[in-house]
């Protein structure tokens, strides 16, 4: 019957491990699509950065988290020297011009070795996370900042851009070089660093909490949907990537 594993015998008699028909996105190591809940996750997080944005909007001076966020402000009074003043300030310039590298370092590789259709994920996740969304949401909000910040800082501090680039980053790496089997990890460790960013960018008095809240969700919520949007091209560019190797290891070995 069609369909049913076949099972062949080696040449020393041992029977080999079934096999069973299956699409690309079946096969060993090449990963499958992201499900549903990818995009209704990826739909929540972005919900979460958009409609505070609204409510901030209507008041900039005083929205009704404005408590929460001077209290946690003065919680990151300081002193702000030593090992934490060391940590916040590499995590600042991470999530500055010198985290740009990162990404386009990968784009260039992911060009190089032609695989276009990660290219066009990485690009329009980073284009759409951090200039559409998170660009869109300062100009549209345009909240003050702390007084004082200990870094220098653009307009606008809703939301983070620091904390949503390092939330995207988590996901679209993931999405792109890690396995399966050892995602659950890699999320957990992305999110610790996404948490330390938030807390660089409040212990900096560059932002308020819910800047950063917002942020993380924006970049998180982004680069899911990116991810969803691109999942089966991604499934079918891995498929052809590893056919392309297991044919080449087949010559190799003829």
């Amino acid at each position: 019957m069609s369909g049913n594993p076949t099972t062949t015998v080696t040449p020393h008699g041992r029977p080999r491990a079934p096999h069973r028909a299956g699409g690309p996105g079946r096969r060993a190591g090449t990963g499958a699509p992201p499900g549903r809940g990818v995009l209704v996750t990826g739909l929540l997080l972005l919900g979460a950065a958009v409609l505070p944005a609204l409510v901030v909007r209507s008041d900039v001076a005083e929205p009704p988290f404005q408590e929460l966020d001077d209290r946690w402000l003065i919680w990151m009074g300081g002193p702000h020297d030593g090992v934490y003043r060391a940590l916040a300030s590499a995590l600042d310039l991470f999530g500055g011009p010198v985290g740009a590298l990162l990404p386009l370092s990968l784009l260039i590789l992911l060009l190089v070795r032609r695989r276009w259709v990660s290219a066009c994920f990485l690009l329009a996740a980073h284009v759409g996370g951090n200039t559409l969304v998170v660009q869109g949401l300062k100009h549209l909000v345009d909240r003050p900042r702390p007084a004082d910040p200990l870094v220098r800082v653009d307009h606008g501090s809703f939301p983070s851009g620091h904390a949503a680039t390092a939330a995207l980053l988590v996901v679209v790496l993931g999405a792109l070089l890690v396995p399966a089997v050892r995602r659950r990890a890699w999320w957990t460790g992305g999110a610790v660093f996404t948490l330390a960013m938030m807390w660089s960018r409040t212990w900096l008095h560059a932002h308020w909490l819910s800047d950063t809240v917002a942020g993380a969700a924006a970049g998180a919520g982004v680069g899911l949907l990116a991810w969803w949007l691109f999942g089966p091209a991604l499934a079918r560019e891995r498929a052809r990537v590893h056919d392309r190797r297991g044919a080449a290891a087949g010559a190799g070995t003829a």
